[in-house]
């Protein structure tokens, strides 16, 4: 269980840089990704992520070491994050239905967000919601191909909970919520799937709401 602190700010739009600065002045504690739960995938980069949340948004911070960094795509419409250097936050924010949302990011912040109540017939938000999602990568913001290395990278992103628009969630201060946060690179030379709440599955599959962990908001 993650308890996820509440913070403010003077606007409901906060930038980036106080974003960061919040979650360096309230220290807010990091929580290790880190669970492999497939053998035949056993690379494990260093990755640690935290999250807090306002009256209006859910704050993440992602930092990540890994041996290789790809930023294939460089928009979000069409684009594939899972295979780059990705990742993830998937979300359950009703205890009314089962509605789960998917963001996926890869390491300059190009992504996808959808939702639904499997993994197949979800409805993929599209330019318009994607672009009120504000995030911002250490590694900036234009694609690369795969380089080999010793890369450090870190991402912070600001989710509206309006966008959480098939749910009736209302103000999340005071309850609970499922969720589960991945690492992942399906088309690095190490391919990857590593989470913070244990999967138990054969196969990889991170659309695994049943194997969710617990966030209880201030």
């Amino acid at each position: 269980m993650i308890r996820v602190q509440k913070i403010q700010f003077n606007n409901c739009t906060p930038s980036i840089k106080e974003i960061i600065h919040k979650f360096d002045l309230n220290k807010i504690p990091f929580n290790k990704i880190d669970v492999i739960n497939w053998p035949e995938y056993p690379y494990k980069p260093d990755v640690k992520f935290r999250i807090a949340h306002s009256e209006d948004e859910i704050y993440l911070q992602y930092q990540v070491k890994e041996k290789y960094i790809r930023a294939f795509y460089s928009k979000d419409e069409g684009s594939a994050p899972y295979k780059d250097s990705c990742v993830e936050f998937f979300l359950i924010p009703s205890t009314d239905d089962s509605i789960y949302y998917n963001l996926e990011l890869n390491c300059i912040g190009v992504g996808t967000f959808a939702g639904g109540s499997e993994r197949k017939n979800r409805t993929r938000f599209g330019n318009e919601i994607l672009k009120q999602i504000r995030r911002e990568s250490s590694l900036g913001n234009l694609g690369f191909e795969t380089k080999k290395g010793n890369f450090s990278w870190q991402i912070t992103i600001a989710i509206p909970k309006r966008l959480f628009s098939l749910s009736n969630i209302g103000d999340l201060s005071g309850k609970c919520a499922s969720a589960n946060f991945y690492k992942c690179g399906d088309d690095l030379p190490e391919r990857h799937y590593v989470s913070w709440n244990k999967i138990d599955t054969d196969k990889p599959n991170f659309h695994s709401p049943s194997h969710f962990g617990t966030l209880c908001f201030d």
